[in-house]
């Protein structure tokens, strides 16, 4: 009969333990998103910026040489991070695909320009710069006109600050959900062992004695917590990189150690923070008390 109340014993107390490192490991997850998130702000930003470019239409009496000599000046600007020249035939094909008719047979000529597409540098791609770049470039004979949406690259320079400030919100919110989860998880975890440490005091065990056990129990528990974390992340991190490729990935990996470093280091010291001051509680109250 003892036996069977030991293996029944030992199995609640062992699914007591997955339940908290299972947890553990899911709000750590949540934190290490949202920490991905913030420590890619800067690449997610100069992504969104270097993708917003502008259009130069290039006069109809402009030699092809000439355009191809304006276009490898621009491509080696220290503000221009890439130029596309298309001609007028490839223009004509790209709108003929759209449109789903051949324009130029019915029109009886090609109405289009030639151009040249470009993108800048994530530090230049701003209103103020842009205008300063439109008049560098009108300068050339070639140039016909510059043709960009500047009401849409003002937004984006405007929401790109709006987010980093959310995203840094939201991340400190989280955390806090993260430590207020994890400490409720501990704090019921130590409160199913308190007659265990009531009769070790009573035993005359010391607490240093009491605490130590469950503190580095707690200590594995974030451990495993942050390595099932991290497991899901980089499970994440590699299934999204193709959608997400020069943003989130294993390109930096740097970056994704800091990250994993950043959740191991909080697993621990959040379980551990927890553990103490819940052992700390119950080694300081009273024998009535521990039924309430």
């Amino acid at each position: 009969m003892a036996s069977n109340k030991q293996i029944t014993s030992g199995r609640k107390l062992r699914s007591s333990y997955i339940t908290t490192t299972i947890s553990i490991a899911l709000v750590l997850f949540l934190l290490g998103i949202i920490g991905l998130l913030f420590l890619n702000a800067q690449r997610l930003s100069t992504y969104v910026k270097e993708n917003i470019g502008f259009t130069i239409l290039i006069k109809d009496n402009a030699r092809e040489a000439e355009v191809k000599r304006l276009e490898k000046l621009l491509s080696t600007s220290p503000y221009i991070k890439q130029t596309e020249y298309i001609d007028k035939d490839r223009a004509a094909n790209e709108l003929k695909d759209e449109l789903g008719e051949d324009f130029v047979e019915f029109l009886g000529y090609n109405p289009l320009l030639s151009s040249i597409d470009v993108k800048l540098f994530a530090e230049y791609a701003n209103p103020d710069s842009l205008v300063k770049v439109e008049e560098v470039i009108m300068e050339f004979p070639q140039v016909k006109e510059i043709i960009y949406q500047k009401n849409l690259i003002h937004l984006v320079h405007q929401n790109v600050r709006k987010i980093a400030v959310v995203l840094a919100g939201f991340a400190v919110m989280l955390l806090l959900i993260a430590v207020a989860l994890i400490n409720n998880t501990i704090r019921l975890s130590v409160y199913s062992k308190r007659f265990i440490i009531r009769t070790m005091q009573l035993v005359g065990a010391t607490k240093s004695f009491i605490r130590r056990p469950i503190l580095w129990g707690s200590i594995l528990h974030g451990f495993v917590g942050s390595v099932l974390a991290i497991t899901l992340l980089a499970a994440m991190i590699y299934l999204s990189s193709k959608e997400l490729a020069g943003v989130i990935g294993f390109n930096n990996i740097d970056l994704v150690f800091i990250l994993f470093g950043i959740v191991i280091i909080l697993g621990i010291f959040i379980t551990f923070l927890s553990t103490f001051f819940a052992v700390n509680k119950y080694l300081n109250l009273r024998t009535d008390d521990l039924y309430f």
